[in-house]
């Protein structure tokens, strides 16, 4: 009884009830106990004599207890069953236990209904470049240049110009000594810099490019959006094919610059120096980049300065050159304070102070006549000189595809 009683307690424990049938073994159990009482208890009839008596009483009692034997034997086989089938059992649910905790296959299947996605390019301070999503870049440039003569009431009808002016403040922060500033953080879009004195009015082609770019390419970095704009200016107006390639990444506002790293147009030739020798640059490519000032127009509520540099703002040409070496400038007091250089022949067109400083400069003077002679040398040094300056300081893996971009426009 207690190997039943073990064996009930057992199957009990583990809800193995089932498996071992706890009824019918009780009930096989109960009759060999009757039998074994029986067979102990009930005394010999007939008129048989004592000694016969006696060997058929010696005869039951080995009969009862080899009987006894072989049931306690058969409870033990039973418990050591189910003792087996408990571990099974255990090492079963064990097993189970460990393949629902192992990491389940993603999910490949296409979902029924698409859902607007999460930008992925959170603020990273890494150096890891790779795209966190495929992008169709030529489709990214056809977008921002069919933006370009959207509003045929800003400025000159183009948003040309402030899209490169973009591009060119968001990378001239760079400092090549301690690798800060430049366009891979994208910290242009925090306050912090974007309220900067030389950043004013930029909000226009940033607030234009989230709305209508990043909104849709919601993976494209700040970077690499700020930067491409400037690319699509250049080549939809008329400049010189931009090599770009992608690889910035957006990082937090505590990364933004201070003010200052840009140049003031009313200082002279030496601080404009200064702040692109920061940068890694040298004359030369100084001049081409100057030479930027082709497209877009002075504001005064937001340098300071009124105007533009030549009569045609909103194509790329070398006619900037042209303008600064061969007109008589004179000086125009501003209602601000300020002053500027003007055209004596043509009032509207201006020049900053900085500006003429820089033409009568022995070391940059040169490269201001060359370029005013010859466009396409122009255009070769400031393809290569935007270039650079859209790259400072950004960790490029090497992967990285580089495009030249078909024209939508031209």
């Amino acid at each position: 009884m207690s190997s039943l009683r073990s064996l009930a307690c057992l199957a009990t424990r583990n809800n193995v009830r089932h498996s071992i049938r706890p009824t019918a073994l009780t009930a096989n159990v109960r009759a060999s106990i009757t039998m074994r009482r029986t067979f102990a208890t009930v005394p010999p009839t007939g008129n048989h004599s004592s000694g016969s008596n006696h060997l058929l009483w010696i005869g039951c009692i080995s009969l009862g207890v080899a009987y006894t034997y072989f049931q306690k034997k058969r409870a033990e086989k039973i418990d050591a069953l189910v003792h087996k089938e408990q571990l099974e059992n255990t090492a079963a649910a064990v097993a189970t236990k460990e393949q629902e905790n192992q990491p389940k296959p993603k999910d490949t299947s296409t979902p029924e209904k698409n859902t607007k996605k999460e930008p992925t390019n959170k603020p990273d301070n890494s150096k890891k470049t790779a795209s966190e999503k495929e992008i169709n870049y030529q489709q990214v440039y056809n977008d921002i240049a069919e933006l370009l003569d959207s509003n045929e009431d800003y400025d000159d009808g183009s948003y040309g110009p402030v899209l490169l002016r973009l591009a060119w403040h968001s990378s001239g922060t760079y400092n090549a000594k301690d690798g800060s500033g430049g366009s891979n953080g994208g910290t242009m879009r925090f306050k912090a810099e974007a309220q900067h004195s030389a950043n004013n009015g930029l909000e226009v082609a940033r607030d234009l490019l989230e709305k209508y770019v990043k909104s849709k390419y919601p993976e494209l970095s700040y970077g690499d959006m700020y930067t491409l704009g400037g690319v699509v200016a250049i080549q939809e107006l008329g400049g010189p094919e931009i090599k770009w390639r992608p690889g910035r990444r957006d990082q937090g506002e505590n990364k933004c610059t201070p003010d200052g790293r840009l140049p003031d147009g009313s200082r002279k030739a030496d601080h404009v120096c200064d702040v692109f020798y920061r940068m890694g640059f040298n004359d030369r490519e100084i001049v081409a980049l100057t030479g930027g000032h082709s497209l877009g127009r002075c504001h005064l509520d937001r340098s300071g300065y009124e105007g533009p540099w030549q009569e045609a703002p909103t194509f790329f040409s070398n006619e900037y050159f042209k303008a600064i070496t061969s007109r008589e400038w004179v000086k125009r007091d501003l209602p601000n304070g300020l002053w500027q250089w003007v055209d004596k022949a043509n009032p509207e067109v201006m020049m900053l102070p900085i500006e003429i400083t820089m033409l009568e400069d022995e070391k940059l003077k040169p490269y201001f006549e060359l370029y005013a002679k010859d466009t396409a040398v122009f255009f070769e040094d400031f393809a290569n000189a935007f270039k650079k300056l859209i790259e400072l300081g950004v960790p490029f893996t090497g992967d990285e595809k580089e495009y030249v971009f078909e024209r939508l426009n031209m």
